[in-house]
């Protein structure tokens, strides 16, 4: 399993109402690209966001599962991007300071992207998910999602 790490300027709070505004998503999250529609109930543990991965014109579009979420802490996603397969997304935000630290682990769970060998599917996604925490504290250090 891919494991990133990144210091915050901000309380875990700001972290998650990024996360917690799924129109936000193609802004943090490296490779989706537009979101076609979110749940009514999102970010309620079973709710989706609803999303294009990809450029124009292949996009592929899919969605993203929520399986765990406990506020300022912890969030478990699943995220979909047929024909590449699934992945099992965890975020958890832990207070440091003024700030928080925010651990990303990510690994593929079904589908072709899985048979990859791990020690080359992990520097894939710890390349990736060092963009993705870049983003998302430059969205919730600026106060994207509110309060």
């Amino acid at each position: 399993m891919a494991v990133n790490y990144r210091s915050l300027d901000c309380s875990p709070e700001k972290v998650f109402a990024v996360l917690a505004d799924g129109w936000l998503y193609p802004g943090w999250v490296v490779g989706a690209s537009r979101i076609r529609e979110v749940d009514p109930a999102w970010p309620a543990t079973g709710s989706a966001i609803h999303h294009s991965v990809g450029v124009w014109p292949a996009l592929i579009d899919d969605s993203t599962l929520v399986l765990e979420w406990d506020p300022p802490r912890h969030a478990l996603l699943r995220a979909r991007g047929w024909p590449i397969g699934e992945a099992q997304v965890t975020i958890d935000v832990k207070p440091r300071g003024d700030g928080c630290v925010v651990r990303l682990a990510e690994d593929a769970t079904a589908g072709p992207g899985r048979f990859v060998p791990r020690p080359l599917r992990d520097v894939a996604i710890r390349a990736r998910n060092a963009e993705t925490l870049r983003r998302l504290a430059y969205l919730a250090e600026g106060g994207a999602g509110g309060d």
